[in-house]
């Protein structure tokens, strides 16, 4: 019994689960919850100055236009060498 005593052996506490609540909001209050969590998204965003936008814009377009000469290129020798086929088979 002293030695029980000693070790401060307490009664068990009864252990309650937490009920979840499972249910899901409601649609509207989804798209809500979806807009504000854009809204703070969005206020992380550096955005970039006029000046750097314009070099991007016109580094984009220059790539497309080296990409557009590139292709064109590749289609008109495909087709000088079918027509060269088709003049070969007859």
């Amino acid at each position: 019994m002293a030695d029980q005593k000693k070790r401060g052996s307490a009664p068990a506490k009864a252990v309650t689960a937490v009920k979840k609540d499972d249910t899901k909001p409601g649609f509207f209050q989804r798209i809500g919850r979806w807009f504000c969590e854009m809204k703070s998204e969005l206020k992380k965003v550096i955005w970039p100055t006029p000046k750097a936008l314009s070099k991007n814009v016109l580094i984009s377009l220059g790539v497309m236009l080296a990409s557009a000469i590139v292709l064109w290129g590749f289609d008109e020798l495909a087709t000088m060498l079918v027509n060269a086929l088709f003049t070969l088979a007859g």
